[in-house]
């Protein structure tokens, strides 16, 4: 009887033995498999930036290498999207492989009954059922581990150094995922059809989601409240209604205009040139709508010291740009760029001169108000009274009246009619020369 018990704990314990043993072989092999796969995972996760941060200067010196890589890399570059499709299919493979290994893992090390200890602890505290708990701490663990890992060795580590060595990982990684490329190319060709198909529903309803006040809002969410950022909201706003303002907006009307008569004489012109402090301006013949060119300041500086009776009117430039009210200031820009010029004549719809419009002028309208040594410290004229009372003048523009106010530029719109400024929308609105004291 003693022999047999004593054989019977020798089996036994060399039972224990040998699945110790096994676990242990087990939890070794599955871990080697383990950082395998995450090997692999920080490859395909770093390809995606580094084949993808890649430049126009990057792809010209691999066509002037001419090595295999290179022609590799130049061969993916042509279909994008299918690159994108099969990186992310292979990446999604072996993550899901990460997660299945991780968990048999995780399993080997708190051996089979130490979740169900903890569970029957825990149950103890909260009223629910044993194998219940077991199942969701195993699910917690599990998803907290391999989250963890996945996050910094395959994607937030491999990511950074492909975007420090992009170039280097791209080469290595060339034939693997043109490799890949051939393997998954069904499941690829299904996903990047599936896209296309998306791509074109949205864009039919495209207009329901690029309107400028979507916009206006999008670039709000964007950025913090502080001074800086909202310098950088209102030149991103600006920019996005660029296409919306009209040279008329802009310009600076014809009564507030520098210009000179073609008959001034010498003196008058440097002492005009001396007040001013403009470097173009318009010469006319009897009055503004007869305009016959651009007087350049710099082309009189050696000049100078000439007498009463020089004919500075030789210098006058007779290139000149004329632009209609309505046109658009990106258009007008254009027009800028293409001519070389930083001056244009203003007309109104019966051809009189209503007008100049000038280079800065339209910049202004994106960067803001550009001073130089020759402006006014405060350009727009106006007085406070209090928190709800301002005069200003009436030919104050209402793009300028809405930056006083900080209104919206658009406020204005249903009632402006053709009028830019606070004196035409009076009139607009009156129909009539309003009395002194009258009140809209």
């Amino acid at each position: 009887m003693e022999t047999d018990i004593s054989s019977l704990l020798h089996y036994s314990h060399e039972t224990l033995l040998l699945f110790a043993w096994s676990d242990s072989s087990a939890l070794l092999i599955y871990s080697l498999v383990l950082l395998l796969l995450l090997f692999l995972s920080a490859l395909i996760s770093g390809s995606e930036v580094a084949f993808f941060s890649l430049t126009h200067n990057d792809f010209a010196v691999m066509e002037e290498e001419n090595s295999k890589s290179g022609s590799v890399i130049l061969k993916l570059k042509e279909k994008p999207r299918t690159l994108l499709a099969t990186i992310l299919i292979a990446n999604n493979f072996i993550n899901i492989a990460i997660v299945l290994v991780s968990n048999y893992i995780i399993k080997l090390s708190l051996g089979q009954g130490v979740l169900e200890l903890w569970a029957k602890k825990i149950s103890t505290f909260i009223n629910t059922d044993v194998e219940t708990l077991e199942t969701s701490l195993d699910f917690i663990i599990t998803v907290v581990a391999v989250t963890s890992i996945l996050v910094l060795f395959g994607e937030i580590t491999p990511k950074v150094y492909a975007q420090m060595y992009k170039v280097r990982l791209a080469k290595f990684m060339a034939r693997p995922l043109n490799f890949l490329v051939s393997l998954f190319k069904p499941l690829s060709y299904l996903l990047v059809s599936g896209t296309n198909l998306i791509e074109k529903r949205l864009e039919k309803n495209s207009h329901a989601i690029t309107s400028k006040e979507d916009i206006g809002q999008a670039i709000e969410l964007t950025v913090k409240d502080d001074t800086t950022e909202n310098s950088e909201i209102d030149i991103l706003k600006r920019i996005v209604n660029f296409g919306d303002v009209t040279v008329k907006q802009v310009m600076t009307a014809r009564v507030d205009t520098i210009s000179v008569d073609f008959t001034t004489s010498y003196s008058e012109v440097l002492a005009l040139i001396k007040d001013s402090g403009y470097s173009r301006i318009p010469v006319y013949k009897e009055d503004f709508d007869h305009i016959v060119g651009i007087l350049y300041v710099k082309d009189l500086i050696s000049y100078l010291e000439e007498s009463q009776n020089f004919e500075w009117q030789t210098f006058i430039r007779t290139d000149v740009l004329y632009a209609p009210e309505a046109k658009k200031i990106d258009d007008m820009l254009a027009d800028f760029q293409l001519e070389r010029m930083h001056i244009a004549i203003v007309v109104d719809e019966y051809g009189g001169s209503s007008g100049i419009v000038t280079l800065e002028d339209i910049l202004e309208e994106v960067i803001g108000d550009i001073k130089d040594e020759f402006d006014d410290e405060i350009e727009i004229k106006y007085q406070k009274i209090n928190e709800n009372t301002f005069i200003f003048e009436g030919k104050t523009s209402l793009s300028d009246l809405c930056k006083v106010l900080n209104l919206e530029t658009n406020i204005f719109d249903p009632y402006r009619g053709d009028a830019d400024s606070i004196g035409g929308l009076i009139l607009e609105k009156a129909g009539m020369i309003p009395e002194n004291g009258s009140e809209f």
